[in-house]
């Protein structure tokens, strides 16, 4: 079944048009990549999804809600949790008090408190550094916050933008083993925009590659993984 629709999507800064035309659609239980370079709209379709950004033209359906344009607190109810680009936790804020933020529209303290002990068995260093601030966090570690702090709304569809982006290689790596397993201990469904394009094919089921605010290819994602220009353009191959 689809979780997510969007049709015809276009999103302007004044007069610069960032997204033109985007219609996808998002299976539910499915990883779904978005890849694109710097620029390309990938950021902007998220943060439109989420409310963050205004829509111009088009639609945003979530399973049988319409989202488009609707505040984000109101997105956030609905089950759409967004880990941001630049990870934007709160550094003055404890881990446990980050995580609490995520869950500032809920009110069942236990259901709040057995969702960061799952949050504490998906990613074991933010329990031992349950009490530091989070700007003390490696960039890794913020980005495992960052990850939480989205879970902790109890989302069912799970918004990662760059997820790897200033992170050391080895977390890279721990990072994207944790998004599987999010994908599938909790059967959630995630919108996945990433820049390293290697790691992105290997763990979505499904990709979409976006140019110049312009959807240019989609397809199953071990089949993007061997389409020439994706391998060109994104993979480093000659």
């Amino acid at each position: 079944m689809t979780m997510l629709t969007i049709e015809r999507l276009e999103v302007r800064y004044g007069a610069i048009h960032a997204i033109k035309g985007v219609s996808l659609s998002i299976a539910r239980g499915q990883i779904v990549t978005m890849l694109g370079a710097n620029g390309a709209g990938k950021t902007t379709t998220l943060r439109t999804i989420s409310g963050l950004v205004k829509a111009s033209r088009g639609t945003i359906r979530f399973e049988d809600v319409e989202l488009t344009n609707r505040p984000p607190h109101e997105i956030v109810a609905l089950g759409v949790g967004q880990a941001p680009e630049g990870r934007m936790i709160f550094a003055n804020l404890t881990v446990k008090e980050n995580l609490e933020m995520g869950a500032y529209l809920r009110n069942n303290r236990a259901e709040i408190q057995n969702d960061m002990e799952f949050v504490f068995s998906i990613f074991p260093r933010l329990k031992e550094r349950i009490k530091q601030p989070g700007g003390t966090l490696s960039g890794g570690e913020q980005q495992m916050l960052a990850i939480g702090r989205a879970l902790m709304t109890r989302p069912r569809l799970l918004l990662l933008d760059e997820p790897s982006l200033g992170i050391a290689p080895i977390l890279v790596k721990t990072i994207f083993e944790k998004i599987q397993e999010i994908n599938r201990e909790l059967g959630m469904t995630i919108l996945l925009v990433e820049q390293n394009a290697h790691l992105a094919l290997q763990i979505a089921h499904y990709a979409y590659v976006i140019e110049t605010g312009e959807l240019m290819i989609e397809g199953k994602a071990s089949e993007i993984a061997k389409n020439e220009g994706v391998r060109k353009a994104y993979l480093g191959e000659t």
